[in-house]
């Protein structure tokens, strides 16, 4: 049996091993807050990945593009090249073009589809989009929306930067909060599915999918102006 000295020594030492990590904690806390704070909302992304998972298309995969990617953006920020965009405005420029292209692409799509709009119907018989054109749809909406950078390469990087020595526990914070959000978002998508099986559901989704494309690359191309 432990001594009632070996005791105190004991929880000296846990309680100052925990009192070292409270920073790190706190750190880390902090990224997870930015981070769904950043991404908890309407765009090009959250409604992809909203619509994949109402008909339950490739969810798993589209969740795990979303996740890695947002993971390798956080980290290029942490890592410094948010620096590096910052002093480059020209190459933001080049992906705000490329990005308000597809997001009107992708907008004019959606309005196209909320004026002939589906239901949910299990027997429904079109073909769901390959798995190849999923992946890329859902890359295309992460890595060509210039938000993307600016949130987390640009301020999610700078913003570690004042946790010196802890950056990479904002980070993981921040890489936390985004698996939290797509897979919730994914498959929470499913609950909504009664909600989605009449036309009219359909048709509200769509054209505020449309609405919100069109307004990005609307804001995209005048921030180029």
């Amino acid at each position: 049996m432990l001594t009632r000295l070996q005791k105190h020594e004991l929880h000296f030492r846990s309680a100052g091993a925990y009192g070292r990590r409270v920073p790190e904690l706190l750190a880390a806390l902090s990224g997870l807050g930015l981070g769904l704070s950043l991404i908890v909302a309407i765009g090009s992304q959250n409604a992809f990945v909203l619509r994949q998972g109402l008909r339950r298309q490739g969810v798993g995969t589209v969740v795990l593009v979303c996740v890695v990617s947002d993971a390798v953006l956080i980290a290029a920020g942490v890592a410094g090249a948010g620096a590096v965009v910052q002093s480059r405005p020209g190459l933001l420029d080049g992906v705000r073009v490329a990005g308000a292209l597809f997001l009107a692409t992708y907008g004019v799509l959606a309005a196209r589809r909320a004026l002939r709009p589906q239901t949910l119907d299990p027997r429904d018989a079109s073909a769901p989009a390959s798995l190849a054109a999923t992946v890329v749809t859902a890359l295309a909406l992460t890595w060509l929306n210039p938000h993307v950078y600016l949130d987390t390469v640009v301020l999610l990087g700078s913003i570690a930067q004042s946790h010196p020595g802890r950056q990479w526990w904002f980070a993981a914070g921040a890489a936390v909060g985004s698996t939290v959000w797509f897979v919730a978002l994914g498959y929470g998508a499913a609950l909504l599915r009664p909600l989605f099986a009449t036309p009219r559901a359909w048709r509200v989704l769509d054209a505020s999918i449309a609405v919100v494309m069109l307004a990005l690359a609307g804001s995209l191309v005048m921030a180029t102006v």
